[in-house]
């Protein structure tokens, strides 16, 4: 079994010392609230931005999605259209606010962040569609915004690198062209049988007993769960999707579908650039403060968007 780097090992002693109940124990409100208190714990300072400004766009029944523009300049920029992690079940924009601010000044590019809503109110596949609508009217008004309507990404951590992924193949299929998907630790398969999740079940922050407890409130069968909008890695083609940068850690349950779904794309001939951190953990690209890597997977998430949005 791999071994945690010494700063991560740091890191995950003093959690545990915190002596806090795991999420899985909570009611769905309660690790809402709890993840939302600790998201900003071990992040870099945020960065500030000339432009910070809150919209909404309309998703397909009427709700108003909240959305989050973070840009480092009044010019027409290319953008990144980011869905933030949770299990489906916990996060918002304000969780994945430094990390956004951080891929927005060190791309150049503005990063919009999206509120889809949560389970368990909502259930699959409405993350999916927030996630679809929100680009789809974004990209379809980008002028409104000052944003270039040809120049666009998308992605996302963790359950929101499955909705990047699943955008990306609708993108594909309603002929909006992307110039990247950036996949952070993307959750890609529809059950949690690989040799990762056998070998980190119980955790360190995410094990078997805590993504269970996010699925269960997400995904009501088996058949939703074969569905490819939860579980990329069953898309039956996945050929001219958007080149992907797949960023992934070592040690984590989802590893290995993330080198899994970077084959898929490989295998039908899609650029892929993948990353594996040795030595940390899932959540690890919000620890910048603690842990180095987090610092080398944003340089090196922002290079990939400035290489693809502004070539």
């Amino acid at each position: 079994m791999a071994a945690l780097t010494p700063k991560m090992a740091g890191v995950v002693e003093r959690m545990a010392r915190a002596g806090r109940p795991p999420l899985h124990l909570l009611t769905p409100d309660e690790a809402k609230a709890a993840y939302e208190k600790g998201a900003g714990v071990l992040e870099v300072p945020k960065p500030q931005l000339a432009r910070v400004e809150d919209f909404s766009v309309t998703a397909r029944d009427g709700h108003a999605l909240p959305v989050r523009l973070y840009a480092p300049s009044h010019d027409v920029l290319p953008w990144l259209l980011f869905f933030h992690g949770g299990g489906f079940t916990v996060g918002s924009i304000g969780t994945h606010d430094t990390l956004c601010r951080v891929l927005s000044e060190r791309s150049g590019c503005a990063v919009l962040s999206v509120d889809y809503r949560l389970a368990p109110a909502h259930k699959f596949p409405t993350a999916t569609n927030d996630a679809w609508d929100a680009l789809a009217a974004i990209a379809g008004n980008a002028a409104q915004w000052g944003l270039d309507g040809s120049r666009i990404a998308v992605g996302g951590d963790s359950a929101g690198g499955t909705l990047a992924a699943v955008c990306a193949i609708l993108a594909r299929d309603a002929g909006l062209p992307l110039a990247l998907q950036l996949l952070i630790y993307p959750g890609m398969a529809a059950h949690q049988d690989t040799d990762s999740h056998r070998r980190y079940a119980e955790g360190p922050l995410l094990g078997e007993a805590l993504i269970s407890f996010f699925f269960g409130l997400y995904v009501n069968s088996s058949s939703e769960r074969d569905d490819w909008r939860f579980a990329p890695l069953n898309a039956e083609d996945v050929e001219g999707v958007a080149p992907a940068w797949i960023g992934l850690a070592e040690i984590d349950p989802v590893v290995d579908e993330g080198i899994a779904y970077a084959d898929k794309l490989r295998a039908a001939g899609v650029a892929v650039d993948l990353e594996i951190y040795r030595g940390v953990i899932h959540e690890f690209v919000k620890m910048g403060r603690a842990i180095p890597e987090a610092l080398q997977a944003h340089a090196d998430a922002a290079l990939a968007l400035r290489q693809a949005l502004q070539p």
